[in-house]
């Protein structure tokens, strides 16, 4: 009997070292073949990886460079190398930037932490780069104290401008109360009645490029000021500025005007004038891309071009016009559109200097759509101008015209600021469905669970146990989850993709403003499937902890009987905490989004339907954080500090009165400890190992965790439910009765009883729990069968 018992343990362990040698083996095999797809993928691309080099990234065939270099594959040097000059120091400065000095205003003084001085990188009439002289400001000065002097008719503008100029050159510490004040000063600049001096607006212009640097938050919250109509009196004074430079242009990295004017000998100005800006090596607008052409017959956009007007003066009188292009929106603060992709939103102004009550003149506009091609799709978009009085956007007198050239085509019957809103369905990679080995684990942990479930209620008065209650509610949540995870992770919508967004699919009829620019298709069955996967996971883990502080109570702290109405406490605790946390989660969410009609991708993803990934600059903002990974690492934590407690206090406590051999007391601690971690969810700590940065090393984590956890179903099960004494039993006779069905009736008794005890002692060969640790059995018994000496024999035969 007993070399049977020890040829049973070695069988047990080759099976389970063969199925260790096999996952390894297969993870090696699988490992090799994903590096075969990605070497066959890295060479059917179209674009090599790193083609862009210096931070350049490839959009719509090619390659966008940052301000500091050009050229085909941003490689050519754009910037001034860092310089010191008059005692100050100067970092890399872009050419057309000033760049801040290193050096700062002391504490003491009301321009403290800003920049003393500013330098000018700029190119040579030859090409060449090079450094202008030194500005020095004035740190007595702030903003707030320039506002006030402007307001003296005597004050110097041409001072007043430049001091402006060298606050506002570090645009990141810009805020709400800079911006405003920097444009009330730079409106008394460009204010007609001021006279300032051609000098002084340039270098104002200067002023708002750098502000259009700052970020959008600052701009929204310096138009949210009551009674704050800095930025529309700015917007109008640049339009007026347009007419007055003749046929010169200004441009900066933000900002470009350019200004026409006609021969006083015609009794008419031209029939049409066109004004084009060019594509450049980088998002900046740069000297030399912007062009105007007079008594044109329309528009001719070609590969080059980004943006194009055709001012149509034909019924007008006007002897000048001019254009100003602002390289984003943050000046047109809307109140119903809102932008939250990183997509150049190029605003275009077209005056001529006819009265208001006489302007006849029209305006067709093509724009070239800039965004990344690879991970957005097209959707629509809308032909809008600002309008002055509403401090918003409006389609009034615009239309949609469709056309053959890939360009956006707009037509307005009036001249003003003009945009294309653009709005994009993000092109989602959607993930295959789950692969076999997820499938099949949780195939195994839905049957196990089910059976667990109703092995525990129908044989709880045989067993007459404690842990039942706890036991099966954690079966309960994990099996809906399972269920859950098996039949709705994945998203439908993956099923609706049919636009590949061609500008020829695009509702030209329908020209209303948008409210985002980003949209995604709703699907609240997603949503819902997304939040009860987030409340049973949270159930399941809670559950873990209840099972863990049970335990506790149980084998450290002997408290026997349990409180009173500790089964109900329990339940409140492991199905109405979760549902407090999600219900919370959802519900300030929705409040702080609701009126978008997106706001479900706030809560969760829409890959799959499961919690929303942050943003980098958002995950402290995140729903995954605080209402799934902070509450999963608590309840991990505390059940780790109980799991080693119990183990080492109970399981491998040693035991004078063990009377079993020193081998068999191993594999019965061993399997002690597996029971108590696989309901305290010890596993899913592998889930902070596949945070690695290491592709290799996480992807095998991530098998690893998948096999552990995709089949803990099962493992309770096994470690639950066919270890117990009823359950070996009644296997017993199943397998005999089976076996009798099969054709096997004419077997002896002796022979009947030999298969009985064979199948029982192999059975039995998996050991029972340390006597001290008889509450995590469903049913323990000191019983002991035993054999007749004849049947001792006949079993060793």
């Amino acid at each position: 009997m007993a070399s049977c018992r020890a040829w049973n343990i070695r069988v047990l362990v080759a099976v389970v070292c063969g199925l260790l040698t096999g996952i390894i083996v297969g993870l090696g095999i699988w490992r090799i073949v994903i590096r075969i797809q990605r070497g066959i993928s890295a060479t059917s691309s179209s674009t090599p990886t790193e083609f862009c080099r210096n931070g350049g990234t490839w959009e719509n065939g090619r390659c966008v460079c940052t301000e500091e270099w050009k050229g085909l594959r941003c490689t050519i040097a754009n910037f001034c190398e860092k310089s010191t000059y008059m005692g100050f120091t100067f970092a890399r400065i872009p050419v057309g930037r000033y760049g801040p000095s290193l050096q700062t205003c002391g504490k003491g003084t009301p321009n403290a932490g800003n920049p003393m001085a500013v330098r000018l990188c700029n190119l040579s009439p030859y090409g060449e780069i090079e450094l202008q002289n030194v500005t020095i400001g004035n740190c007595n000065e702030n903003l707030e104290t320039l506002e006030e002097q402007v307001k003296d008719v005597t004050a110097p503008l041409n001072n007043i401008s430049s001091e402006v100029q060298i606050l506002t050159s570090d645009a990141n510490k810009l805020t709400a109360e800079n911006i405003s004040s920097a444009t009330r000063v730079v409106g008394q600049i460009f204010n007609t009645s001021r006279n300032a001096s051609p000098e002084a607006k340039k270098i104002a212009i200067v002023t708002v490029s750098q502000l259009l640097d700052a970020s959008g938050d600052a701009f929204q919250e310096a138009a949210a000021t009551a009674n704050n109509d800095a930025l529309t009196t700015l917007i109008e004074q640049m339009e007026t500025y347009s007419l007055s430079l003749g046929n010169e242009s200004v441009v900066e990295p933000n900002i470009a005007i350019q200004s026409a004017n006609f021969s006083s000998k015609d009794a008419v100005g031209p029939l049409n004038v066109r004004f084009s800006v060019q594509k450049g090596a980088s998002s900046s607008l740069l000297s030399g891309s912007t062009f105007i052409h007079t008594n044109v017959d329309g528009l001719n956009p070609d590969g080059q071009t980004e943006l194009q007007v055709l001012l149509n003066m034909t019924k007008s009188n006007s002897k000048a016009c001019g254009f100003v292009v602002y390289q984003n929106d943050k000046l047109f603060q809307s109140k119903t559109f809102t932008a939250k992709s990183n997509f150049s939103q190029k605003i275009i102004s077209s005056k001529t200097d006819e009265n208001e009550q006489d302007q006849s003149a029209s305006v067709d506009m093509v724009f070239s759509p800039r965004y990344n091609q690879r991970e957005f799709q097209l959707y629509s978009y809308a032909c809008v101008y600002w309008n002055l009085s509403t401090r918003d956007w409006d389609t009034y007198g615009c239309q949609k015209h469709k056309g053959t050239d890939g360009f956006l085509r707009c037509h307005c019957n009036h001249t003003t600021n003009f945009a294309v809103l653009m709005t994009f369905k993000k092109d989602y990679q959607y993930p295959k469905s789950l692969d076999v080995f997820s499938n099949v684990g949780c195939a195994l942990s839905i049957t196990g669970l089910a059976l667990t479930i109703v092995f525990q209620i129908v044989t709880r008065k045989v067993r007459k146990t404690s842990v039942t209650w706890v036991l099966v509610n954690l079966c309960i949540s994990m099996l809906i989850f399972n269920l859950l995870f098996v039949f709705g992770i994945e998203n439908s919508n993956k099923n609706n993709k049919t636009s590949d967004g061609d500008i020829h699919d695009i509702d030209f009829k329908n020209n209303d403003v948008p409210q985002t620019d980003t949209i995604n298709t709703p699907n609240p069955t997603c949503t819902a499937i997304a939040a009860l996967l987030h409340y049973f996971l949270l159930v399941t883990f809670t559950w873990n902890a209840l099972s863990a502080a049970q335990l506790y109570f149980l084998l450290i702290r002997t408290m026997k009987p349990l409180p009173r109405h500790f089964i109900l406490f329990i339940s409140l605790i492991g199905w109405g905490v979760p549902a407090i946390v999600v219900a919370i989660t959802v519900g300030v969410i929705y409040s702080q989004n609701g009126k978008n009609p997106q706001w479900e991708l706030d809560y969760r993803q829409e890959i799959i339907c499961w919690l929303a990934i942050p943003e980098p600059d958002g995950v402290t903002k995140s729903p995954l954080l605080w209402s799934f990974i902070v509450p999963v690492t608590i309840i991990l934590i505390s059940n780790v500090v109980i799991f080693i407690t119990i183990s080492i206090k109970v399981l491998w406590k040693n035991n004078q009165n063990l009377t079993s051999t020193k081998k068999v007391s191993s594999m019965r601690k061993i399997v002690s400890t597996l029971s108590v971690a696989v309901v305290f969810g010890i596993t899913w700590i592998l889930a902070y190992l596949m945070l690695v940065n290491d592709d290799s090393i996480r992807i095998i984590f991530s098998y690893i965790f998948c096999l552990f956890n995709t089949t803990q179903g099962l493992q309770i099960f096994i470690l639950y439910t066919v270890r117990t004494k009823i359950f070996q039993t009644e296997a017993s006779k199943v397998l005999t009765l089976l076996s009798s069905i099969g054709g096997k009736k004419s077997l002896s008794s002796v022979t009947r009883l030999r298969l009985r005890v064979r199948m029982y002692n192999f059975l039995r060969s998996l050991p029972t729990l340390h006597e001290h640790f008889r509450l995590l059995e469903t049913s323990l018994s000191t019983e002991d069968i035993t054999l007749s000496e004849s049947d001792k024999a006949k079993e060793s035969i």
